[in-house]
């Protein structure tokens, strides 16, 4: 995989955490999945084509989520909900535009779709390609989550 196709979308998760949710991101080291389940409790997945096609998704544990949109919102949430799961669409919507527009400046073009959200304990995540899927663990203080990226 084209490693400066993975990149973008690090630094924009990053990027997005720390401005709209206050909160620090660390990665960690990447791993070719072996399955599709999830590691966490809501996830995110968004379809892109253009140079190259493929998905990217993020999965948080319901702690680190609770915490984080806790942070966006700047009242304590408790339970994932509606209000959580369209939380997520629009970090993953905001970290897909933000690497999206990173390619752009290197000349590499890409559409997104909307957001997919999928919630429940050993949920699955299905990248619709053949290519091998890289997830990346996040470490945060407010507990962890996984991005994976799969690229065709």
């Amino acid at each position: 995989m084209d490693v400066s196709l993975v990149n973008p979308f690090i630094d924009a998760t990053i990027y997005v955490l720390s401005s709209i949710a206050f909160t620090n991101a660390h990665v960690g080291e990447p791993y070719v999945k072996k399955n599709n389940i999830a590691k966490g409790d809501i996830s995110g997945i968004v379809g892109l084509s253009g140079e190259a096609s493929g998905s990217i998704s993020v999965t948080f544990t319901k702690t680190c989520i609770l915490k984080i949109v806790s942070k966006m919102f700047g009242e304590k949430v408790t339970k994932i909900d509606d209000d959580v799961k369209d939380a997520v669409g629009e970090i993953l919507n905001i970290v897909s535009g933000n690497g999206r527009q990173k390619l752009q400046a290197m000349g590499k073009t890409m559409k997104g779709s909307i957001p997919t959200i999928v919630t429940g304990k050993d949920h699955t995540i299905t990248h619709i390609t053949t290519a091998s899927v890289i997830a990346i663990p996040f470490f945060t203080e407010n507990g962890d989550f996984t991005f994976e990226v799969c690229f065709e």
